[in-house]
């Protein structure tokens, strides 16, 4: 029972050719310990986080899932809620179960149904999906950044899934926040974008596409010794992109020069804020 999580299930039981007599009896003698309706501890009373989920799962139904904040916590990119292991089961169903928040489902598409360390679970997509109807975005951004980190799924990939998704409640609001935060801007909307900015800060025409410290920038000012790197993608950066953006930062501070950076989602949707930061700098700069 170990890939269960020390846990097994009186129907598992009588599949491997259990009689009721035979259960009864290992109970009585403490090698059964009871833990759910129907399930029961091998050998010792105590679980794991995992052999609580694992338990859970089996109290319900043979097809049932873990899901929602339990899934969540399951793959590592969210927080279970306290006091009730979430479950989802078929539509349909009059099951009730103490200490378990159930949710009924009509069906799930086949890659949406998966194990993760041996439990039967929603995917992350399916996941993320079914906890972006009642997550704010903080929370929301949060647990797509940490699915990113965890390789599970990347931001564009979960956009390009919601359409997998119509009519579920949470495709919204995830495809607003996806959308501010996947897209980027071709070169010429960027600088379509960018250089009035720049003009109203009181910075001059920069040039663009130039190569400085033998890397190619995006803004350079020659006579102000100023650069300014726009990012797209803002959330699915790799560790090999990020050392690189750190280098090139830190040789042109080594060569004396201001460097700025800004996100193609900053340029777009908070022209503001990078209106602020260039005037603060072309203040520096002028100063004797």
């Amino acid at each position: 029972m170990r890939a269960q999580h020390g846990v097994v299930a009186r129907f598992q039981l009588v599949e491997l050719g259990f009689g009721d007599e035979a259960i009864d009896h290992r109970i009585a003698i403490g090698r059964l310990h009871p833990v759910a309706r129907g399930v029961y501890s091998v050998g010792r009373p105590t679980l794991t986080q995992r052999g609580r989920w694992m338990a859970d799962v089996l109290a319900c139904a043979p097809d049932a899932l873990l899901s929602h904040s339990s899934a969540a916590a399951l793959w590592g990119f969210g927080r279970e809620r306290t006091g009730a292991t979430e479950v989802s089961i078929l539509a349909g169903s009059s099951l009730r179960r103490p200490g378990i928040r159930l949710h009924r489902r009509a069906k799930l598409r086949c890659g949406e149904v998966q194990v993760r360390d041996g439990i039967p679970v929603t995917s992350p997509i399916q996941t993320m999906v079914d906890l972006a109807g009642r997550l704010g975005p903080i929370t929301l951004e949060r647990m797509i950044s940490e699915a990113d980190i965890l390789d599970l799924i990347n931001p564009p990939q979960l956009r390009r899934a919601l359409a997998d998704h119509r009519g579920e409640r949470g495709v919204a609001r995830l495809r607003r926040l996806l959308d501010h935060r996947t897209f980027r801007l071709t070169r010429k909307q960027l600088e379509q974008r960018f250089l009035p900015l720049a003009r109203r800060a009181g910075l001059p025409v920069p040039l663009t596409k130039q190569i400085v410290n033998e890397f190619e920038v995006d803004f350079w000012w020659p006579d102000l010794r100023l650069v300014v790197e726009t990012d797209g993608l803002r959330y699915h950066r790799t560790p090999a992109q990020q050392a690189k953006d750190r280098l090139r930062d830190q040789v042109h501070t080594a060569a004396g020069l201001r460097n700025l950076r800004f996100t193609h989602e900053q340029v777009r949707y908070e022209p503001e804020h990078v209106l602020r930061i260039l005037t603060a700098t072309a203040r520096l700069i002028s100063r004797p």
